[in-house]
Order: structure tokens, then sequence, then C-alpha cells
């Protein structure tokens, strides 16, 4: 399946992204400066959350998709299901 979003939800999954990038960075530079572990694994949740949600934000693209491609055989979306159930499951 080919990733198809529109340029607000690409832009929101970029976004995300972006910002647990410049939160792992942030992750790095506490730990190579000493900070107080409560404040990094602060930190690393709040980018494990934005991480998740850009996932989340992709799968939910995908069914979205799935779910509206009518020419799809019943065979077809059975397994479509499957993969997306999988992706799905990676993220919980």
């Amino acid at each position: 399946m080919q990733l198809d979003m529109a340029a607000d939800e690409l832009k929101s999954v970029l976004n995300r992204l972006r910002r647990a990038q410049g939160q792992i960075s942030g992750v790095i530079r506490m730990i190579e400066e000493g900070k107080d572990c409560e404040d990094v694994v602060t930190q690393l949740a709040a980018a494990s959350r934005a991480l998740d949600r850009a996932g989340f934000s992709i799968i939910a693209t995908g069914l979205e998709q799935c779910l509206t491609d009518e020419a799809q055989t019943p065979a077809d979306k059975d397994r479509m299901r499957a993969r997306l159930e999988k992706l799905f499951l990676s993220l919980a």
C-alpha cells in the first residue's frame, strides 16, 4: 500500500516527526550534559508520544484509503486489514 496523504495530513505528520526529532536531539544533549534523570525520561516520553501520534496518523490514513477503495475484492480487503492490523499493533 502506497502512502497517499492530503497536504494538510502530510504537513501534520511531518511536523510531529520534526518535533520528535528535536526532542530526541534534546534528550541526547541532556544526557551528554548530565541532566536530571527525571527530566531526561520526561523528554524521552514526549518524543515517544510524538512518534506514536505520527504513526497512528499514517495508519489512520491507510485505513481510510482501504475502506474507501471500492475496487478491491473481499480477499484484497482481508489482506489489507491484516497488514493494517499488524502495523497498528507494532505501535501499541
